[in-house]
């Protein structure tokens, strides 16, 4: 295990925030074998566990994570042509790498994944999405290990998706996804990916230290719409503020602390639900005690 246990690992280096105290583990296994052998041994006993993506939703407490955090290696980055317009992708390979190989093949339905921050693993729990897309909608079947070791296989009427999640068991590793895609023409499938990330950059931030969509859109409802309507442009929380691009998007200028942009949050989830009636529910993951 040389080399992939790493102990009191600060993980502000793995949040787009650039937030949070250490992980007691933070386990990086670089196949499945080393992963397979971790959880057989029983490394984790009862401790807490936390599977980490691309940190491009997950805001770390300053306390950090008593536990182990298990963040998967390189092994898990592949992608493969099946035929038929497959494609088998590894949980920790990026959503626009993805995109891009499917583009390069001439596969199209995999487009809008050129705008989603953040790995495959993740887009499958949280049924990513975005532009009237989302990643149920090119799910074939997926890999995935429990805590015992022991590797599972999910087809497609296997899971229910649902909006920014799915029923599968939380404790579950996924270590790669198999995706459905459909012949396309590869000058239209780059103008479409071209278009959605033109769009991307005229309406979100980028270059900030942020998480993306703070808060899921209420059935019917935009977030956004709601933080504005109740006044909350101009919060700020010690180094959190809000970005008045896309006021869905909180954003650490460079001093904040998690503590500033969890509370920053409270704030809006209390303005909003007094002018409006609606409560918030987090996008963001939330990770640590308080």
């Amino acid at each position: 295990m040389k080399n992939i246990i790493y102990k009191k690992e600060k993980l502000s280096k793995y949040s787009w925030f650039n937030l949070g105290g250490p992980a007691e583990i933070l386990f990086k296994p670089n196949s499945i074998d080393e992963l397979k052998n971790f959880l057989i041994k029983k490394e984790i006993n009862n401790k807490n566990i936390f599977i980490l993506g691309a940190g491009s939703n997950t805001l770390f407490r300053d306390t950090g994570f008593n536990g182990f955090v298990i963040k998967l290696g390189k092994e898990f980055r592949n992608i493969k042509l099946l035929g038929d317009n497959k494609i088998e992708v590894g949980a920790a390979t990026l959503d626009k790498k993805l995109a891009d190989f499917a583009c390069q093949n001439s596969i199209t339905g995999f487009e809008f994944l050129s705008c989603i921050p953040g790995s495959i693993g993740g887009a499958i729990t949280m049924n990513s999405g975005c532009y009237q897309k989302d990643v149920s909608k090119i799910f074939h079947s997926l890999q995935a290990i429990d805590l015992n070791g022991n590797v599972k296989v999910f087809k497609k009427d296997d899971i229910k998706f649902f909006y920014r999640g799915n029923n599968l068991d939380s404790k579950l590793i996924i270590l790669n996804v198999t995706f459905q895609g459909k012949e396309g023409n590869k000058s239209q499938i780059q103008n479409l990916q071209d278009s959605f990330l033109k769009e991307k950059k005229e309406s979100q931030p980028n270059r900030i230290k942020t998480c993306g969509s703070t808060f899921k859109n209420p059935k019917n409802k935009k977030a956004w719409e709601l933080i504005k309507k109740s006044d909350c442009l101009n919060l700020t929380v010690g180094g959190a503020s809000i970005s008045d691009k896309h006021c869905n998007f909180f954003m650490n200028n460079g001093n904040a602390t998690a503590s500033d942009v969890e509370k920053l949050i409270e704030k809006v989830k209390k303005k909003v639900f007094l002018k409006t009636g609606t409560n918030l529910e987090l996008e963001i993951k939330i990770i640590g005690e308080k």
